[in-house]
């Protein structure tokens, strides 16, 4: 990274599973870089949904490295998810008919239910499969498989926790880490966000603030896709022997 931006620059890795991500600094510049980022960062960007797209630079060797604006901020906390700042932002994304276009030019079909079920299946190994809370729910997903169909396909983030949520110094509300964007139903976020951090009694209001009545019909495909999730998340942190937090989804699953 220093011969893209100069000796002079501090240049620190920023953590994360993929190593491509670097915080620089150079007097009063901060920036955030990072290597290979989707072209899709462009239109979020623009949108105001992360911080702002700096420049972007290809290498000969035909990487990309972009770099953003690095905000001081801090990651919203679950108390705080219950905000409308929160539920306005999630609804711009959802109606964002730019983000859309874009991840439809990078050639992301719209992801239905039988699909996305197929995916996580095919996923699980024996011991998990055993497990009679996965049992029951993959029954249930089986069963209503048919019945969370939606015509209303638009840009999911995909893992709404609320460190995924930037708010910035001057109150600003940003929506980071992309990398799981698909085209999908709005359900899929608003599952993992109600079921995560609003209380049940509550759901209605904050889905008032988003701009959508809880019907039987969302709430069964919030239930469905939050399921589904949860399954998925107790293999995933199987495969890293991370027994502990496995437990702690299997748990989960038995109050969806």
């Amino acid at each position: 990274m220093e011969h893209i931006l100069g000796q002079e620059w501090e240049i620190v890795p920023a953590g994360g599973a993929t190593g491509e991500a670097f915080y620089a600094r150079y007097e009063d510049q901060r920036l955030f870089l990072k290597r290979n980022s989707s072209p899709f960062l462009a239109v979020l960007s623009a949108e105001g949904i992360v911080p702002k797209l700096v420049w972007t630079k290809r290498l000969e060797n035909g990487d990309v490295i972009t770099a953003q604006q690095w905000l001081t901020g801090r990651e919203l906390k679950p108390s705080e998810m219950n905000q409308e700042l929160v539920a306005k932002l999630l609804k711009k994304i959802h109606c964002s008919e730019p983000m859309l276009g874009m991840l439809s030019r990078l050639e992301k079909s719209p992801l239905l239910p039988n699909k996305i079920f197929q995916n996580m299946e095919s996923e699980l190994d024996d011991e998990v499969l055993s497990l009679q809370e996965v049992q029951k729910k993959l029954d249930f997903l089986k069963r209503e498989a048919a019945n969370v169909f939606c015509d209303e396909m638009v840009v999911c983030h995909g893992d709404v926790n609320h460190n995924n949520w930037l708010l910035a110094q001057d109150n600003q509300l940003y929506l980071i880490d992309w990398d799981g964007a698909m085209i999908a139903d709005p359900a899929i976020d608003l599952g993992l966000l109600l079921y995560w951090y609003i209380p049940e009694e509550n759901w209605e209001n904050w889905l008032a603030m988003y701009g959508k009545s809880l019907t039987d019909d969302l709430r069964l495909r919030m239930k469905w896709y939050v399921a589904l999730q949860t399954i998925s998340s107790i293999q995933w942190h199987k495969n890293k022997s991370r027994l502990q937090e496995m437990d702690k989804w299997v748990e989960f699953l038995k109050v969806i």
